[in-house]
């Protein structure tokens, strides 16, 4: 594992402005590895003085590195930053070792954690996309093997032979796959708008805790390991708040910092439920020493998403971990949190702070209403009642035929009664 960073600039990495230390972006690009079972011998930080176009690093690093990847009988190195084909292609044959890049790793494993068919689809057609120019010119020689789309190889198994022309094919076959899909969903969409519950949507960077704060609310067993995209396909629970009102309660694939571009169109596949929210929360894990360059990179994917205003208006900040903090750290989140009405500090592990993020959510989900008129068939029991339960009637007039009522509802609940076409 080899972390590229210039040497003009110790809190950068990869040549590009971030807030995230060295330390930490290597740290992270050895978790990644590990998420797929890849065994890190070694893990480097290498200082650049300028970036060479053949291979990236220069001459002197370049054999350094054969000697101990010769030495370790090291099978696979990690460049934790972008190859062009060619530097791709002439380390491989310097090191005379399998080379990929932190795109081809993060497409690894979303190509082996990608459950729903969507969402494959779209990894899929990412990960060709990326492939185009690298397979036939570079890759001839590598060789697959399971799960993913076969960045990693595997001794043994049949050689890759895949062509520009096949792979074009392969391309122009899964958007139009995709195209279909996507009408699908507007159906879809169409009917969760009918569904007489809001969604509360948990995003954060990945291995902030989300899906241990899911379970901790809805009670549930969803996978939560100490590994960097555990969740990728999202998972949805019913989830009763305070005063009665049921929601539901979405868990989704972590975020992470410079996500490829190519795989913009695999998370918009996978987090459809934050697009459609009515409520989203960001968990963060307030115990990292990278916690606000993790924040900048979720606020930048919900902005790539659609949702700037969501999240620099109706966003509720969760800091998770507080339990891994010392006194006085707690202390400082805790003042923050009086400071800010739409923040909370908890822990997902002990579910201390728990109950007061429910109550942030009831009244998130109350001040979110306005008031509407509604003219509802006394014979309609069923809409009146559900009327009862997810609004504030304020007042109510019966005639003959039909309950005029004034209510407060939300937005949500607003669409899903223009769907009907109940509102005036």
């Amino acid at each position: 594992m080899v972390h590229p960073a210039p040497k003009s600039a110790p809190g950068q990495g990869n040549g590009e402005a971030s807030t995230r230390s060295v330390e930490a972006r290597l740290e992270e690009a050895v978790g990644l590895a590990r998420a797929i079972r890849l065994v890190v011998v070694r893990a480097e930080i290498t200082r650049l003085a300028r970036r060479r176009p053949a291979t990236l690093f220069g001459t002197g690093t370049v054999d350094n590195f054969r000697e101990w990847i010769k030495d370790d009988a090291v099978s696979l190195v990690v460049v934790d930053g972008v190859l062009s084909p060619v530097q791709q292609r002439n380390l491989e044959k310097s090191w005379q070792a399998k080379v990929i890049d932190r795109t081809g790793l993060i497409l690894e494993i979303f190509g082996e954690r990608a459950r729903t068919h969507e969402g494959s689809l779209q990894v899929e057609l990412a990960a060709l996309s990326y492939q185009r120019s690298r397979l036939v010119r570079s890759w001839t020689h590598l060789e697959r093997q399971r799960g993913g789309f076969g960045f990693l190889g595997g001794p043994g198994e049949s050689q890759l032979e895949i062509d520009r022309r096949l792979i074009g094919e392969r391309i122009a076959r899964l958007k139009r796959d995709l195209d279909g899909i996507k009408r699908t969903r507007a159906l879809h969409r169409e009917a969760r708008r009918r569904v007489p519950y809001p969604v509360v949507a948990l995003v954060g960077y990945t291995n902030a805790g989300k899906s241990t704060l899911f379970n901790r609310l809805t009670r549930s067993a969803v996978t939560a390991d100490d590994m960097l995209f555990a969740t990728l396909d999202p998972t949805m629970r019913r989830l009763a708040l305070p005063s009665g009102r049921t929601v539901i309660l979405s868990d989704t694939v972590g975020f992470i910092s410079e996500l490829p571009t190519h795989l913009v169109a695999a998370f918009r596949a996978t987090l459809e439920e934050v697009i459609e929210a009515d409520l989203v929360i960001h968990v963060r894990d307030a115990h990292h020493p990278d916690s606000e360059a993790q924040r900048a990179d979720v606020l930048s994917v919900l902005s790539d998403l659609g949702l700037d205003q969501t999240a620099e208006d109706g966003l509720i900040e969760v800091m998770n971990k507080i339990d891994l903090l010392d006194i006085s750290a707690r202390a400082s989140l805790a003042n923050h949190a009086v400071r800010n009405s739409q923040s909370v500090a908890l822990s997902a592990a002990t579910g201390e702070g728990c109950g007061t993020l429910l109550e942030l959510i009831d009244r998130q989900l109350e001040t979110a209403t306005r008031p509407v008129r509604l003219d509802i068939p006394l014979n309609d029991g069923k809409t009146l009642a559900w009327v009862y339960r997810h609004g504030e009637v304020l007042g109510r007039r019966d005639d003959n035929e039909d309950a005029h009522l004034s209510v407060r509802l939300s937005e949500a609940d607003i669409a899903r009664l223009r769907h009907q076409q109940r509102l005036h």
